[in-house]
């Protein structure tokens, strides 16, 4: 099966978002840790960060998923 003709689910576009929004929130607490000296600032601004940015990149994904610039159409 070539990769235009297979189905993608949108659950796969969700737990991409999930896995990927993972490891950018723990980075984000980490430097926002190392920058204020504080564990409960960095855990404040991860966590507003982590819900925000899920949303905006499954958006983005899903967006980017229905247009067909640099796509072979058949």
């Amino acid at each position: 099966m070539s990769d235009l003709s297979k189905k993608v689910y949108k659950y796969r576009h969700i737990l991409k978002s999930l896995t990927w929004r993972i490891i950018a929130s723990v980075t984000t607490f980490f430097v926002s840790w190392w920058i204020t000296g504080s564990i409960e600032a960095g855990a404040g601004i991860m966590s507003v960060e982590a819900f925000l940015k899920m949303g905006l990149y499954y958006a983005h994904e899903r967006a980017w998923y229905n247009w067909d610039f640099g796509t072979n159409k058949k």
